[in-house]
């Protein structure tokens, strides 16, 4: 397979997989059931675990984060990591969510999640996709289904400029009122109560009483698809940071099959984009808790796990700012990452990254020994910029690790844009870290 090709074959698969993972519930879906058909076998915190030198494992938390590891051969050689993150901005749809307007028609009470540009959410094909919790025999374990209706069910739309004359010169937006989805017109009142709860019943095929509860996010139907007279960007929903999850994942199947002195482990958490700080956030203890568990295995101590830790790197991977076209003022003065110009190695001298002289050098090598180009990116100084995954993690565990992502621009619409090229170059920096 040529370069060409295999920069195709790469893309299309980074295509498929954001077009099956609307929702975060549903992109561990996909991950898992990739680490099935590589030979990965599932185990679960609450039970005991018979790790085997070379051996291939995940598990997951909440439905939402999804760790995978291949175990080392020596318990004090480390751990090489690559983190990532499952969820994006968007919409949640609240309980007792139908409300009514004129002429029968319902549209949805939602809650925003994260930090979406709202604005970009207008007039779209939406769709539903999900959780749902169904009852059981056993009240403290009750039944998970995920969902997707696939087709588009809803829109949410915008005022004509007639009511609003000075629309395009700047136009405040309530999350409470001007960013309700109408999904259907319904004159029956019998239809109007537990609407949605039923549609999701019938989608699922059950009955709707079963159903106690959901956690049910919109998205745009529109596909992933490529753009550019070259083909040379792909625009899609849910880039930031489904393209650092499929590129670890990527990373990690494609990595040698022959056993390795440290342990490679995929780290892919949920709700970075409100902070981290839930059980299967970044936030949480659930890392340090995995790696205590390999190191268990090895019947290792506390001081055992500590020489591991120390010996251990962190890529911690959430996508960076492409310089725009069209506001190059916005980014820093010198250092201008470009879309196609390869990993960005992301810096701040308020330890908003984990990056610093010493792991930003270390991934230079890694790039360098992959044969892929480097980048870097620092706020400009009078713009503050937000923080991600690593250095959140170092309150947990003390790691050393960087920071980095692909360049692309308008992260947080609901379409995003990045380069083809990187997301080759970033799997092939990745696969590399995973064989050194």
């Amino acid at each position: 397979m040529n370069n060409h090709e295999l920069l195709s074959a790469h893309v299309d698969d980074l295509m498929k997989f954001l077009d099956e993972s609307p929702c975060n519930f549903l992109a561990v879906k996909n991950v898992s059931e990739r680490l099935d058909a590589a030979g990965f076998e599932q185990i679960k915190m609450s039970e005991s675990w018979d790790l085997q030198p070379g051996g291939k494992y995940y598990l997951t938390k909440n439905g939402s984060a999804i760790f995978a590891f291949i175990v080392g051969t020596d318990a004090t050689a480390g751990y090489k990591i690559i983190s990532a993150h499952s969820d994006s901005p968007g919409f949640r749809i609240k309980p007792k969510a139908e409300m009514m307007s004129d002429g029968g028609i319902m549209k949805l009470n939602t809650e925003v999640y994260g930090g979406p540009i709202l604005y970009t959410w207008f007039d779209r094909p939406l769709s539903i996709s999900g959780r749902v919790i169904l009852r059981s025999d056993d009240p403290l374990h009750p039944q998970w289904r995920l969902v997707n209706f696939r087709r588009p069910v809803m829109t949410i739309p915008h005022l004509a400029i007639h009511y609003n004359r000075a629309v395009n010169e700047g136009n405040p937006l309530s999350k409470q009122k001007d960013m309700l989805p109408v999904c259907a017109i319904v004159n029956e009142q019998a239809e109007r109560n537990n609407f949605i709860l039923n549609a999701v019943a019938n989608e699922l095929n059950v009955k709707s009483e079963d159903i106690l509860d959901f956690d049910l996010t919109l998205y745009d139907v529109t596909p992933a698809m490529r753009v550019g007279f070259g083909n040379e960007f792909i625009t899609s929903g849910r880039i930031d940071d489904l393209e650092m999850v499929h590129s670890a994942m990527t990373a990690l199947l494609n990595s040698d099959d022959k056993a390795q002195p440290m342990t490679r482990i995929m780290a892919i958490f949920d709700n970075e984009e409100t902070g981290s700080g839930t059980k299967q956030g970044a936030a949480s203890p659930i890392l340090h808790g995995i790696l205590s568990r390999i190191n268990e295995s090895f019947g290792g101590d506390s001081t055992t796990l500590l020489r591991a830790i120390d010996n251990s790197f962190m890529i911690s991977a959430d996508n960076a700012h492409g310089v725009h076209p069209n506001y190059v003022e916005k980014q820093d003065p010198t250092n201008h990452p470009v879309l196609g110009g390869g990993p960005v190695i992301k810096i701040n001298a308020n330890c908003k990254y984990m990056s610093d002289a010493d792991s930003s050098a270390v991934f230079r090598t890694i790039c360098e020994g992959a044969g892929v180009p480097y980048q870097y990116f620092v706020n400009h100084s009078d713009v503050a910029g937000g923080s991600t995954l690593g250095n959140i993690l170092t309150s947990q565990i003390e790691l050393r690790g960087v920071d980095m992502g692909a360049a692309q621009w308008a992260m947080h619409s609901v379409r995003e844009t990045a380069s083809c090229a990187d997301a080759l170059y970033i799997t092939t920096a990745f696969t590399h870290f995973y064989n050194l």
